[in-house]
């Protein structure tokens, strides 16, 4: 019998993971398959390593790995397709956001359909803040313009993929991750299931926007150079820019001897200049600093516990 790996990322969500053990088994009773559960405690300060020991004693299916400390989400997705074992791995919240009724669909489109991998989307963002699903919206048109790899609107992380696929991300051994580019950087053919947006059964959300937006630019320069051409196009501009104007005020003041006057002028596009520059260096320096965390080589994760 083929054998699904559940991984399921947790950070202080000891109210979820019974509730999401429970409609697990029931929504997949029917299926034809073995299952492991790895569920991967991210430096959790509240009960979730209470509730995974008991889900331990109670079910041998069930593993788990505990982080020394919080090292993100994607660290924990990584460490739980480096444990998993089965012929198949999924990816799942704990939250139940990610709908368990949804698997027997996502196997038989790899099995009957050919497929590598079976992703879904979001079409709705029904329960979230207006702000937020515009930002988001935006951040998925910005980046599918600047990058190569496509990334659907509303991907979630929630799919199944063939142990040949999981292989191939494994092999992307970089620390600063985005798992939403890196699945379709691979390549592999992916079947996208549509759903509409389900409410948290447990919890609160641990994203707040900050958070987010740092995520996002991790993407953006993760999957895109994009930025740093954009950086030389506009020094470029205001050096033609610059240029034009030194002609004009030259050829004003020689021809119709009208001096050039104008501090508050002066000082406006000394500050419009300098804050371009900064712009500029922080672009260069966010790839620098991302080229300087990659080049030390630290380990994604370190487990403090594993069983």
């Amino acid at each position: 019998m083929e054998t699904i790996s559940i991984i399921v990322p947790c950070l202080n969500e000891q109210e979820a993971i019974p509730l999401f053990y429970e409609a697990f088994l029931k929504d997949t009773a029917g299926m034809d398959t073995a299952f492991e559960f790895w569920f991967i405690d991210d430096g959790s300060t509240d009960g979730t390593m209470a509730a995974l020991r008991a889900l331990r004693s109670a079910d041998e299916r069930v593993h788990f790995i505990s982080f020394s400390r919080n090292f993100g989400k994607e660290s924990a997705m990584y460490a739980g397709m480096q444990a998993a074992t089965g012929d198949y791995v999924a990816i799942m919240d704990v939250d139940l956001q990610d709908p368990p009724a949804l698997l027997p669909q996502m196997l038989n489109g790899i099995r009957a359909e050919g497929y590598d991998c079976v992703a879904t989307r979001r079409v709705t963002r029904k329960g979230e803040p207006k702000v937020r699903s515009f930002f988001a919206r935006a951040f998925y048109r910005l980046i599918n313009r600047i990058s190569k790899t496509e990334i659907v609107d509303g991907a979630r992380d929630f799919r199944l993929m063939t142990r040949q696929m999981v292989e191939s991300i494994l092999s992307l051994g970089e620390v600063s991750r985005f798992s939403k580019g890196i699945f379709s950087w691979v390549g592999y053919r992916t079947k996208w299931l549509e759903y509409e947006n389900i409410e948290r059964v447990a919890g609160e959300s641990k994203w707040s926007f900050w958070k987010l937006l740092l995520y996002s630019i991790d993407g953006i320069i993760g999957f895109s150079t994009a930025p740093l051409a954009i950086a030389s196009v506009v020094g470029v501009l205001f050096c033609l820019i610059a240029f034009v104007l030194i002609l004009f005020f030259f050829f004003k003041t020689i021809i119709w001897g009208d001096p050039v006057a104008g501090f508050p002028a002066t000082i406006c596009i000394i500050l419009l200049l300098g804050g371009i520059q900064l712009f500029c260096v922080g672009i260069l320096g966010q790839y620098l600093s991302k080229t300087y965390l990659e080049t030390k080589r630290r380990p994604i994760y370190i487990a403090r516990e594993k069983q």
